[in-house]
C-alpha cells in the first residue's frame, strides 16, 4: 500500500499534469460511435512501440538470426506478448490515476528514495539515448558519408522538430512517429522480398525450442533480445502520453479509455514484432543461410547486405530504416526525459529549456564516446547502452507493477487479478533474464 504523500519539494507543483502542452489536448467524441471513439485513442502506443524496435535491438536481432537462424523468432514473440500486458498496466494506471509513473514514484515513497529512482531514470533515458543517437550518426554515415561525430550532434534538431511538431498539437507528433513506423515496416517488407527466406522455417521459429536453454550460446543472445525489449523509459511515458486523451471523469468513461488505449499499445507493438522479426529473419535468410553466423555489427551488416542478396537495394533499405528509427527513439526518448523530470522533480520550465536539458543530458556523453571509440567501437557502445539498462529496469517495473496491485489507489478501475498475475511473472522473468545478462557481462 502506498505510504503517506510527501510535501512538495521548493519550487515543486504536486497538482501538475503530464506533459502539460499535450494533457487533455485530444478530444475523444462522447455521442460518435466506439470506432471513432477508438480512433480518438490511436496514437500514443506508436509513440511507445518505438523503444521496442530501437537500434539497441537491431545489434541483438541481427546477431540471433545471423548465429542460429531462425529459432530465436520465439524469443522476439514472447518478448512482445510481455510488452503489450505491461503497457496495458500502464494505460490503466496512467487512466485510473491521472498521474504518470514518476509523479506517483514521487508520491508514494521518500524524498531520498524518489531522487534516487529519477537519478536511475535519467541514467536509463541517457543510455537508451546513447543507442539511438549512435544508429542516427551510423544511418546518416552509411546513406550519406557524414562523420560519427557529426552525426550525433545533428541529432540535437530533433528537439526543435518535437517543439514546432507540439505546437501544431499531439496527432502531429504522433502522425510523424506511426509515419516513420510504417516507413521501416516497408522497407523491411521489400528486404524480405529480396531476402526470399524459407517461410515453412520462419513459421517453426516461433514454435519454441528446448535448444534455447540448452544451448549457452543461444540462451544468451536470447536472454539479450529479451533484455532489450522492455525499456525503462518507456513505462514512464505511456503513463504520461495516455493522459493526452481528454476522455472524461466518469469510471465508465475511464474503463473505456483503458480498454481503447490497450488496443493501441497492443497494435502498435505488434507491428514493432513485425519489424523486429524482419529483422532476425533477413539476417537468418542473408547472413546464416550463406555461411556467416557472427554479424552483430550494423556497419558489417549493411556492407555484406548488397553482395550477397545480390541488389544495392537492399543495403538502402536497411539504412533508410535504421535512419527512420533511430529519428524515431530519439523523439520518444526526449518526451520520456521530459515527463521523468517533471514527474520526479515537479519542476515547471520554459519548453526550450526543457527540452534543450533533457537532449543535453544523452547527447553530451553520447558525442564524447563517440569522440573517444570513433567507428570501431559502435557494438560496444550499443551492447553497454543495454547492460546499463539491465541495471535500471527493475526500479521501473517494480514500482508499475506496486501501483498497478494496489486496489485502494485504483479504486473501481482496479487491476484484473489475472493481470496482475501474469504481470508479476512477465516482472520477475525480466529481471531474471537481465540480471543474468548483467553478470555474463561483468563476468566476461
Amino acid at each position: 500500500m502506498p505510504g503517506p504523500l510527501r510535501d512538495p519539494l521548493p519550487g515543486q507543483d504536486r497538482g501538475g499534469v503530464s506533459l502539460p502542452e499535450m494533457h487533455r489536448s485530444v478530444r475523444v467524441p462522447d455521442s460518435a460511435g466506439w470506432l471513432r471513439r477508438l480512433l480518438a485513442f490511436i496514437g500514443p502506443g506508436y509513440l511507445v512501440a518505438v523503444g521496442y524496435m530501437d537500434p539497441g535491438n537491431w545489434a541483438t536481432a541481427l546477431a540471433g538470426g545471423s548465429a542460429f537462424g531462425y529459432t530465436l523468432l520465439t524469443v522476439a514473440l514472447l518478448s512482445s506478448l510481455m510488452a503489450m500486458l505491461l503497457q496495458a498496466l500502464c494505460a490503466r494506471v496512467g487512466i485510473a490515476t491521472g498521474r504518470d509513473l514518476a509523479q506517483l514514484c514521487r508520491d508514494r515513497f521518500s524524498r531520498p528514495t524518489s531522487l534516487g529512482l529519477w537519478v536511475l531514470a535519467e541514467i536509463a533515458i541517457c543510455a537508451t539515448d546513447l543507442a539511438e543517437l549512435i544508429g542516427t550518426a551510423i544511418a546518416l554515415q552509411l546513406l550519406f558519408g557524414i562523420p560519427l561525430i557529426i552525426g550525433v550532434l545533428l541529432t540535437a534538431l530533433d528537439a526543435l522538430l518535437i517543439l514546432w511538431l507540439q505546437h501544431r498539437g499531439v496527432r502531429w507528433l504522433e502522425a510523424l512517429v506511426a509515419g516513420l513506423m510504417f516507413l521501416v515496416f516497408g522497407c523491411f517488407a521489400a528486404q524480405l522480398i529480396l531476402a526470399q527466406p524459407d517461410w515453412g522455417a520462419v513459421l517453426a521459429g516461433y514454435l519454441p525450442q528446448a535448444s534455447i536453454v540448452t544451448d549457452g550460446q543461444q540462451l544468451y543472445i536470447a536472454i539479450g533480445i529479451l533484455g532489450a525489449t522492455v525499456m525503462p523509459h518507456n513505462l514512464y511515458l505511456h503513463t504520461a502520453i495516455v493522459q493526452s486523451r481528454d476522455y472524461g471523469e466518469g469510471v465508465a468513461a475511464k474503463r473505456e479509455a483503458i480498454r481503447f488505449a490497450a488496443i493501441d499499445s497492443s497494435i502498435a507493438l505488434s507491428l514493432a514484432l513485425l519489424v523486429n522479426s524482419a529483422i532476425l529473419i533477413t539476417a537468418a535468410a542473408v547472413f546464416h543461410a550463406g555461411g556467416r553466423t557472427e554479424v552483430a555489427e550494423i556497419q558489417e551488416a549493411y556492407e555484406l547486405l548488397t553482395p550477397m542478396v545480390g541488389t544495392a537495394a537492399a543495403a538502402t533499405l536497411f539504412a533508410v530504416a535504421l535512419l527512420a528509427c533511430g529519428l524515431n527513439s530519439t523523439v520518444t526518448a526526449t518526451l520520456a526525459g521530459q515527463a521523468v523530470m517533471e514527474g520526479f522533480l515537479g519542476l515547471r520550465l520554459p519548453p526550450v529549456i526543457r527540452r534543450l536539458i533533457t537532449r543535453l543530458i544523452a547527447i553530451v556523453p553520447a558525442v564524447l564516446v563517440t569522440w573517444w571509440h570513433g567507428e570501431s567501437g559502435t557494438a560496444q557502445l550499443l551492447i553497454l547502452s543495454q547492460v546499463i539498462l539491465c541495471l535500471q529496469l527493475p526500479f521501473a517495473v517494480v514500482p508499475l507493477m506496486l501501483v498497478a496491485s494496489d486496489r485502494r489507489s485504483l479504486g473501481a478501475l482496479a487491476t484484473p487479478r489475472w493481470q496482475l498475475g501474469l504481470g508479476w511473472a512477465a516482472t520477475i522473468l525480466i529481471v531474471a533474464m537481465n540480471l543474468k545478462l548483467l553478470w555474463d557481462a561483468v563476468a566476461g
